[in-house]
């Protein structure tokens, strides 16, 4: 089935012990013109895998197996969304089963979708809309100019300006700024997507801000950012630039000034 869609495709990732279910599935994502799969995986440690600081692709929604074979004592699909559902950073997640006893559950998760098998285009198809309605502007079309972020119980706006960094640690996101730091709920490389070259990756836990970049330091082989506001008396923050990235980052930084030779 081949559908007329005008968005940007939804980055799926596909979690599913069996062959047959999960290519099949696959197919079925793939060929609704509304999903692109990113990773197809058998077990939880390769969806985490999928899904760490390391992957440089940003995963939009996982269809997970609630009952996914595996050693004695290994997570079922349910527990492991059970326990992702809610945390900062993590796709939206859509349940798939042979069974319907934990369809309950699953809408209490705050799940986005519960599957049946044997899976339809229909049925597939109906759940990328859902889920497409429900993502950021940004896969709508609509750029977006703010990030917006958690403090408790509260949503702060940034304007870009006001953003130094954004961080990976530990499953947790975190955006830096001249106005605190605060909770993200996407991924870096969900965030990288949305906001282009304004919050260049320089580390795989780190996106900085360009702008807010005030020394390029090298201290015995490693080389640090640091980043703030000039002339404010709040002090700066240090963020660490990756081996590799290193000429990259530098090219970046030099291209729109002067003063300092290029080698």
């Amino acid at each position: 089935m081949t559908a007329a869609w005008d968005a940007p495709r939804l980055r799926v990732l596909v979690v599913e012990d069996e062959w047959l279910a999960r290519n099949y599935l696959v197919e079925l994502l793939q060929g609704s013109g509304r999903a692109e799969v990113v990773a197809a995986v058998a077990t939880i440690a390769e969806a985490e895998q999928a899904l760490g600081a390391d992957s440089n692709v940003a995963v939009d929604a996982a269809f997970v197996d609630v009952q996914l074979a595996g050693r004695p004592g290994d997570e079922s699909g349910l527990e492991w969304v059970r326990a992702m559902a809610r945390a900062p950073g993590s796709p939206r997640f859509v349940l798939a089963t042979a069974f319907r006893q934990h369809a309950l559950e699953a809408f209490e998760l705050g799940v986005a979708d519960y599957l049946v098998k044997p899976f339809t285009d229909e049925r597939v198809d109906a759940c990328l809309r859902r889920l497409a309605e429900r993502q950021p502007a940004i896969l709508r079309g609509a750029q977006p100019v703010r990030v917006v972020a958690r403090r408790q119980r509260s949503l702060v706006f940034l304007d870009l300006d006001e953003v130094w960094a954004c961080e990976a640690s530990e499953r947790l996101t975190y955006v830096h700024s001249s106005r605190g730091r605060f909770d993200l709920d996407l991924t870096l490389s969900s965030i990288a997507a949305s906001f282009g070259r304004t919050l260049v990756r320089v580390h795989r836990n780190w996106l900085v801000n360009g702008a807010r970049v005030l020394e390029l330091q090298r201290d015995a082989g490693d080389t640090t950012l640091l980043l703030g506001v000039a002339g404010v008396d709040r002090p700066g923050m240090q963020v660490p630039v990756a081996r590799d990235r290193v000429p990259e980052v530098r090219e970046m930084l030099m291209a729109n000034a002067t003063g300092v030779r290029r080698f």
